[in-house]
């Protein structure tokens, strides 16, 4: 089905019908946005804890890989 043809059948249907699906749609917007504000706010909270909880290097979000490869020489380079 494409967006031409639910125009088209929505245009066919009498005006309370056509009201019934605008306020359908509002609703099912108001959930979504609320679903997915609620979902972001989930992903935060679960990671909220985390914050803080170690000390680390101000760059390591970009350097990781250069402190990985550091550490990993220095714990297992036994040459």
């Amino acid at each position: 089905m494409n967006l031409d043809t639910i125009q088209q059948d929505i245009e066919s249907l009498p005006p309370d019908a056509q009201q019934i699906i605008v306020q359908l749609v509002e609703f099912l917007k108001k959930r979504y946005l609320l679903n997915q504000q609620e979902s972001s706010e989930n992903s935060l909270q679960d990671w909220s804890d985390f914050i803080g909880c170690i000390e680390a290097e101000t760059d390591l979000s970009k350097n990781y890989k250069n402190y990985l490869d550091r550490e990993l020489n220095q714990k297992y380079d036994h040459s």
